[in-house]
């Protein structure tokens, strides 16, 4: 299959709407894992509508989504062989815990790793209050799209990845996931079957079927958001990172920090087999 790069760089993205309610935003939270600790008054805040109710920043990446768009077969896209590479998210104002908005996605880069290498596709979505026609958020992500390299397209410049500090972390936050998380975050808007059909996950070369890389990607967010943010989700300013590994519903995943200012870079890592699971993660916060 071949990329027609001016095709993607026009693709016909319809506009999405969604109208989501506090209990969406809650079953968001529990998808992470908020409440684990069902006496942790913080994250009661994220699951319980009659406390300070608020939504998970992190919620943005599953709003208003295009859909699995590279699965059509006008996209020259090999969508066998496409991989969630990075994620970045940057929030204009807090999260509502309910909202309709609106959203719109583009195309914005892609770049031809070469014959058998690969390419990437750089795609943003900006999500808009409906109500109050307010940005909220700006979202990019990088999908490596390994069975579509040497169509003759730029070979760069890539951004560069995000360097961690040297030296050993200021913070560590270990934060359980649920066996059954995969099944409660698909609810959240992702209903691909490799995280839910074990026969599915088998043929895909998993011994069983694992987490959604953007709940990695929460739960991180939800590591930062206790250790730096005292659970304020206001003082959650943004966040962006590499996708390392997958991560099997059940597991523990242990977020290591580094402070600079405002700045926090990250890593995660599964506790039980010591794998890195996101690499090379900036978030910025505020002091409140």
């Amino acid at each position: 299959m071949t990329i027609d790069p001016d095709k993607l760089y026009n693709w016909p993205f319809e506009d999405v709407e969604q109208t989501y309610t506090e209990r969406e935003s809650i079953i968001y939270a529990l998808g992470l894992g908020f409440s684990a600790d069902p006496m942790d008054e913080g994250q009661l805040n994220f699951t319980f509508e009659e406390r300070d109710f608020q939504a998970v920043p992190t919620m943005a990446a599953v709003l208003c989504t295009p859909g699995f768009w590279v699965r059509d077969p006008e996209s020259g896209v090999d969508w066998q062989k496409v991989l969630h590479g990075e994620q970045s998210i940057e929030l204009h104002r807090p999260l509502p815990p309910a909202a309709t908005i609106k959203a719109r996605t583009r195309v914005t880069d892609i770049i031809d790793k070469g014959e058998g290498k690969g390419a990437l596709l750089f795609v943003e979505r900006t999500l808009v209050d409906e109500a109050t026609d307010e940005s909220l958020a700006t979202l990019k992500s990088t999908t490596f799209a390994r069975g579509n390299g040497g169509f003759g397209g730029p070979s760069g410049p890539q951004p560069a990845p995000h360097p961690l500090p040297q030296r050993e972390p200021d913070a560590v936050c270990d934060l359980p996931t649920l066996p059954q998380a995969a099944l409660i975050y698909r609810l959240s808007g992702d209903p691909n079957p490799l995280h839910a059909d074990p026969e599915v996950a088998k043929a895909a070369g998993f011994k069983a079927p694992i987490l959604h890389g953007l709940c990695t990607l929460g739960v991180a967010g939800h590591a930062i958001l206790k250790t730096y943010c005292d659970y304020d989700s206001s003082r959650f300013k943004s966040l962006k990172l590499r996708f390392s590994s997958p991560v099997y519903p059940g597991e523990t995943i242990r977020t290591e920090m580094w402070k600079d200012g405002n700045h926090v870079s990250f890593r995660a890592k599964v506790v039980e087999r010591d794998v890195v699971v996101l690499n090379n993660g900036l978030s910025v916060v505020s002091d409140g």
